[in-house]
């Protein structure tokens, strides 16, 4: 682990992390009795963005909305968690209707657009230079724009560490096989992923998901984690295997929850100097000790957001620094 005050410097120097993909709003709705609640702004590479830099990270955040009223809200809610917002535009923002079950969980309607515009061909000098860059979600499946992610992501390797989360959105893309293909396209060009349960049983029906972590991390990555709601986390590295039990709250919903996850484990990797592509063999040398104190960091944030309302990550002061730090 790195001393505190390098450890500062990093959290502070230029952007240290890009997320590229959707920005959307999440209309809340009862299951139950139909109501329609409030309007959040959401997509999970925005609340990506939003988890790190409330946890102070230098965000900047690569995606499309409109100049409409739900673009201004997420407009809004960006600047007030000081991402930086490189926005490519559309005619119509995109909207996520989420329907809340008696257990928490979240069903989905989408009425989304994701083609980058003209930016595709600008994508990859928005995020040259990133420390970090992560994606995953609906701008790595859904065509056009997930072809242009690839490219930038493959160009920039070299330069920066990278991250990816499947999330995967069958209402959106229902082809399981095509999702599969996909999936690995970015896998290989990952130093890290994270990914449901629900994801992976999705994609691989006739395989565990232990099967689909092995062989994902014989595909590049240091390591894969997969979230399994209350269960708790698996994370597998050529290290080992570790499994971290999940936290125990009074849950409201689980909106955001593997966000809110994803930044919790982007902001702990930091604070070990495991980022950038000067960090490589750091970050694949992470212990197992190590492993799990990241893992029940990104646990601790995820359970935060699951104990209020919508997609609403945890600040610095509210999460704290790695337990061993």
């Amino acid at each position: 682990m790195l001393p505190a005050e390098e450890k500062t410097s990093i959290l502070v120097q230029g952007t240290l992390i890009s997320i590229v993909g959707e920005s959307l709003v999440d209309v809340i709705a009862t299951a139950s009795d139909g109501d329609v609640g409030a309007t959040y702004p959401g997509g999970s590479p925005l609340n990506v963005a939003v988890g790190t830099a409330r946890l102070g990270l230098p965000t900047k955040l690569v995606t499309q909305f409109a100049p409409d009223e739900h673009g201004q809200l997420i407009q809004d809610h960006l600047e007030s968690s000081n991402v930086e917002v490189s926005n490519f535009g559309l005619e119509r923002t995109s909207v996520a209707e989420a329907s809340i079950g008696s257990g928490g969980s979240a069903d989905y309607d989408f009425s989304i657009e994701w083609n980058l515009g003209t930016g595709k061909r600008q994508l990859g000098t928005e995020v040259r230079g990133s420390m970090h860059i992560h994606t995953g979600s609906i701008a790595s499946a859904m065509m056009p724009g997930a072809t242009s992610v690839l490219t930038a992501i493959a160009e920039c390797r070299g330069g920066s560490t990278i991250s990816y989360d499947p999330n995967c959105r069958p209402a959106l893309c229902p082809d399981a096989s095509q999702a599969r293909r996909q999936a690995e396209l970015f896998v290989q060009e990952s130093d890290l992923v994270k990914a449901s349960d629900e994801d992976l049983a999705w994609l691989y029906p006739d395989r565990s998901p232990e099967e689909t972590m092995a062989a994902w991390l014989e595909l590049g990555p240091a390591f894969i984690a997969v979230t399994r709601g209350d269960a708790g986390t698996v994370f597998l590295s050529r290290q080992g295997r570790v499994e971290v039990g999940g936290e125990k709250i009074a849950l409201v919903d689980t909106v955001g929850a593997g966000d809110s996850f994803m930044s919790g484990l982007l902001a702990g990797l930091a604070q070990l100097g495991a980022l950038g592509a000067e960090a490589r063999p750091v970050l694949n040398a992470l212990t197992l000790d190590q492993a799990r104190e990241v893992v029940s960091y990104a646990n601790r944030a995820a359970g935060i957001t699951c104990s209020r309302a919508g997609a609403n990550p945890p600040n610095a002061d509210e999460l704290g620094m790695l337990l061993g730090s």
